[in-house]
């Protein structure tokens, strides 16, 4: 590939730690008009968030050019459910070479994002990737070597870092309104219908999602690492699988099939949803995937209950943990300072007044109405003085609101300031999946492990 000053600062900052801020799709769309965009994996995410949404939102800025699936059926649902006339393809290099986008949309199977993220990359095509970024520590070096190369970036489906509850847990951070930060609490809870589910899918499946240090925990290390401005150094972690899988007396091929449904607490039945019928049950036949699998199946090796001590290059310890069968769903966090105490929350029941059943938590989340509902708390404890509490309005938009300002920020005003560090990259990805990695890692092989080990960017304790 043609060597140019962009190629060697990128390759430079990126070895050291740092990463290039890249105006390339605001660029294209100032100039053309419209992004050439296509997307490979039509599941639920791709073809509702990442298409119809963009389609319906953005009109006069994204054009689809392609679509890509190796299933089918899914791929011709997903095309008439976005409401786009472009090709589909069930090649990805055919795709590829005849649609020629400016941007590809990766949303496939979290293990297979590398293969398609460096191609894209060695066509010098920008990238959206959902998070993970990828799944081990192999293809993670690849996709930084891939870049490096490129004249193109990487974009990280970071929404989290855009809910308002927690961009404003990030302004008191960068204020250092407790002062500096010596460790964190951080408990993450899935309640009995949201975490299931994992188990039904192919996120079942360290092979396929890299377990849920990977591809649920990537969201909450990547908050950390935002909220901290620091890189994780080192990773101690436990977990066990000892309540879903092989945990039970009784299991099934799957819910609609299964004679124990009456007697199964955590049947789901699929009929009842029209839209999982359609894109997944009709299409069973093209690759085989049953998205309403067995919980209980002897076959899942993720664990269902994790907990680590993550050490930050500055210093900063912290104490996480992940519960898959919680009677509620939310999380808990503190940040200990040398001046104070901060403590958020969300979903907790006895906090506040539960206005939705546990059951539709999860829809909701997904949901990208914007009409807002209830707020969420922060309080922050002075050593030595009262408390303030925080009132933050909660919004019912897809991932408490940031999935739409995501969206924003990438295709309304990509160029925008961005003072908070809001966008991400792949040394963001990079640093979320290897916290996940080097606990998998951790509990495998018995010992601490070190993110320096795994690939070349080293640790830093400020963020570049």
């Amino acid at each position: 590939m043609k060597k140019t000053r962009r190629n060697f600062l990128k390759a430079t900052a990126l070895a050291a730690g740092g990463i290039l801020a890249h105006p390339s799709l605001g660029s294209i769309i100032q100039q053309k008009g419209k992004l050439r965009v296509a997307l490979v994996g039509t599941g639920i995410r791709g073809i509702t968030y990442w298409g119809k949404r963009l389609l319906t939102e953005y009109p006069d800025i994204v054009e689809f050019v392609g679509l890509c699936d190796i299933n089918e059926g899914r791929l011709a649902f997903g095309k008439e459910y976005i409401g786009t006339d472009c090709k589909t393809y069930l090649d990805f290099d055919e795709m590829m070479s005849a649609s020629k986008p400016d941007l590809l949309l990766v949303t496939t199977v979290d293990s297979t994002h590398d293969e398609f993220i460096i191609k894209a990359l060695d066509q010098n095509i920008s990238v959206f990737t959902e998070k993970p970024m990828t799944t081990d520590e192999t293809k993670c070096q690849a996709i930084l070597d891939a870049e490096r190369k490129s004249d193109k970036d990487i974009i990280v489906g970071f929404n989290y870092r855009y809910n308002p509850h927690y961009t404003k847990l990030k302004e008191l951070l960068a204020a250092d309104r407790v002062g500096r930060i010596t460790s964190v609490d951080f408990h993450w809870y899935l309640n009995v219908y949201h975490g299931a589910s994992y188990f039904r899918r192919w996120h079942a499946y360290k092979s396929k999602g890299g377990s849920l240090w990977v591809h649920k925990a990537t969201h909450h290390f990547d908050l950390l690492n935002w909220w901290l401005d620091s890189d994780p150094a080192e990773v101690k972690a436990y977990g066990e699988l000892e309540h879903y899988g092989r945990n039970n007396s009784f299991r099934g091929k799957n819910c609609r099939s299964c004679e124990h449904k009456d007697s199964c607490k955590f049947y789901w039945d699929m009929t009842r949803d029209g839209f999982s019928m359609k894109l997944y049950a009709e299409n069973e036949a093209y690759d085989g995937y049953v998205r309403d699998s067995c919980v209980w199946r002897e076959d899942i090796d993720i664990y269902d209950k994790m907990s680590a001590q993550i050490k930050y290059a500055s210093d900063v310890m912290v104490n996480y943990s992940l519960t898959t069968y919680s009677p509620y769903e939310g999380m808990r966090i503190a940040f200990n300072g040398f001046e104070g105490r901060i403590d958020a929350w969300d979903g907790i029941p006895r906090r506040k007044e539960e206005k939705n059943r546990q059951s539709d938590l999860h829809s909701q989340e997904m949901n990208q109405d914007d009409e807002s509902q209830d707020f969420e708390e922060i309080f922050v404890m002075d050593n030595f003085d009262d408390y303030e509490q925080i009132r933050v309005v909660r919004e019912r938009g897809g991932h408490g609101g940031g999935d739409k300002r995501l969206q924003n920020k990438i295709f309304v005003d990509p160029n925008a300031s961005d003072p908070l560090k809001h966008a991400a990259g792949s040394r963001d990805g990079a640093m979320s999946i290897l916290i996940g990695i080097a606990a998998r890692k951790s509990i495998e092989e018995n010992r601490v492990v070190r993110i320096k080990e795994l690939i070349d960017i080293q640790p830093q304790a400020v963020r570049p």
